[in-house]
């Protein structure tokens, strides 16, 4: 197969018209005959070129509302003919087919009907066939062919074509397959998935799809390789926001930076400004506040060691006051909805620093899929989704939790769902004052907690450990008593927990002989 091969005749059919005048006025440049449909073709026409309608050349007119216009031998047999086999150039001789050299297509916007909540029946016409066909048929013969699925590749192209004289290389060629088979592939992913939704039952076959973002220096450590890729599904973080200043986000930023928005989006903006600083994609510190300097302080006090060269991330627009607080410490990455011209002025004094505003925050009710690789597949999931409500705490103690008791331990509970298992988090007045993390022994988490926090109050030379006061969350049941007592030990004065172990009643025993408030949730957060 040659390695230059010429463009003489190209079919366009495109949903997104972004670059088509620009793209089909340089294929005219170099003698290219255009061949379209319906609103491309009026697009094309619009700016002046000669366009000849697929109808024309398959002698069928457009039916089915357009489902059919493009699934025809004489555009397939045009696009798989293979040039130098002398069979397949007599069967194009004897049927009238002409050789197609290029074929440009972006598909129905299925991803984007269903993200905004489109019916079924709306959502299944936007599922493209005719699309897919011609771009699998194209990439499959790019020995002759080529094949544009992203605007991104028209410059590309049109580069090759001035460079060549209106002929493209093999790797060009090649290199646009991969990529077409890759957008197939995805799209559908996002068709499937979507459809395992409609139906009971978990799939037999699972795929994942994805668009690249960003190539990234390296991954978790500088040996190994990595990159970016978005799932199209526009939720706002760090896939979705702008980045104002400082250098290219890590693995380990972006990682740790949707930790934090994940955390931070559980937080009503309506019911006050919160803040979530994450180290490592755990918390090490959540904290509301009657302003946002007052949250990002309160959450900074949690532990200020652990919060230098952490991820900041705000449930409200950031204004000039917090982010000169911010500016006092090393930080790596601040996002949150918006910020203020005062704000991004304050930061562009820290070159370092990362901006990111989203202009929402994530919904943490939408379900969606979780996937982790294991060896020889990979695991898929829910989302953690799960809340609770006051009504559905179950009071096991003698002792009655008061309000403040009550509307920590709802604080705590949110918080608990975003810390790594074995997790226990130790809030007092709304904001996390001990977070114990991703210990084997929960009787650990629950001791580390409370020394950190020891060491806090040492630092902000408080008389006592803001523990003294406080609730306990534990993100499972309290299998034996001892982290119960440790937590009392450390002065919690109530917890929440999800319950149903086999030694509940030991441990309601024992919260009772402590004088401890305690509810179950029935519901645990396991987060590995």
């Amino acid at each position: 197969m040659p390695d230059l091969h010429p463009v003489s005749r190209a079919l366009l059919s495109v949903s997104d018209k972004t670059g088509l005048v620009e793209l089909g006025q340089a294929l005219v440049s170099h003698g290219v005959e255009l061949l379209s449909t319906g609103g491309t073709a009026k697009a094309l026409r619009d700016a002046g070129l000669a366009v000849k309608d697929v109808s024309e050349v398959t002698g069928f007119p457009e039916m089915m509302d357009g489902r059919v216009k493009t699934l025809h031998p004489v555009v397939h047999g045009g696009l798989l003919a293979l040039r130098d086999n002398d069979e397949h150039v007599a069967a194009m001789d004897q049927h009238g087919i002409g050789a197609i050299d290029l074929v440009v297509v972006n598909l129905y916007p299925f991803e984007e009907t269903v993200a905004k909540g489109a019916e079924y029946d709306e959502v299944i016409e936007n599922i493209d066939i005719g699309g897919p066909a011609m771009i699998r048929s194209a990439a499959k013969n790019h020995g002759f062919v080529n094949v544009i699925v992203d605007v991104e590749d028209y410059d590309v192209v049109i580069k090759e074509l001035g460079e060549n004289n209106g002929q493209t290389s093999y790797a060009l060629r090649q290199r646009l397959a991969q990529t077409a088979y890759a957008r197939t592939a995805a799209y559908d992913t996002a068709v499937s998935t979507w459809m395992a939704a409609q139906v009971d039952g978990t799939p037999r076959r699972r795929t994942v799809g994805g668009t690249l973002a960003q190539t990234l220096r390296y991954g978790e450590n500088p040996h190994q390789l990595a990159a970016f890729y978005t799932d199209g599904s526009n939720r706002p973080g760090v896939a979705t926001a702008t980045q104002h200043q400082g250098k290219e986000l890590s693995y380990n930023n972006i990682n740790d930076t949707d930790a934090a928005y994940e955390l931070v989006s559980e937080f009503d903006p309506a019911q006050g400004p919160a803040c979530a600083i994450i180290k490592h994609a755990n918390p090490c510190g959540v904290a509301r506040g009657t302003s946002m300097v007052d949250a990002y302080s309160r959450a900074f006090d949690c532990d200020r060691t652990s919060a230098f060269g952490g991820i900041i991330a705000l449930n409200q627009t950031l204004d000039g006051e917090t982010a000169e607080a911010i500016s006092e410490i090393f930080t790596e990455v601040v996002i949150a909805p918006g910020a203020t011209d005062d704000a991004k002025a304050i930061f562009a004094k820290k070159k370092n620093l990362r901006l990111l505003t989203t202009n929402g925050l994530a919904d943490p009710s939408v379900a969606a899929l979780a996937f982790r690789q294991v060896s020889g597949g990979y695991l898929v999931q829910d989302k953690d989704v799960g809340r609770i409500a006051m009504d559905d705490l179950k009071i096991v103690t003698k002792r009655q939790p008061s309000d403040q008791e009550l509307a920590d331990m709802m604080f705590a509970w949110t918080v608990a769902k975003h810390v790594k298992s074995n997790a226990i988090i130790y809030v007092k007045d709304g904001a996390t004052v001990g977070v114990g993390a991703g210990q084997m022994s929960r009787v650990d988490s629950t001791r580390i907690a409370a020394r950190k926090a020891q060491d806090m109050a040492e630092v902000m030379g408080l008389p006592a450990p803001l523990t003294q006061g406080s609730v306990v969350a534990s993100d499972a049941f309290f299998p034996f008593a001892d982290g119960l007592i440790t937590a009392a030990e450390a002065g919690a004065t109530a917890l929440i927990q999800p319950g149903g172990s086999m030694r509940d009643d030991e441990v309601i025993a024992a919260a009772d002989e402590a004088g401890l408030a305690m509810v179950f949730t029935g519901m645990r957060h396991f987060r590995h």
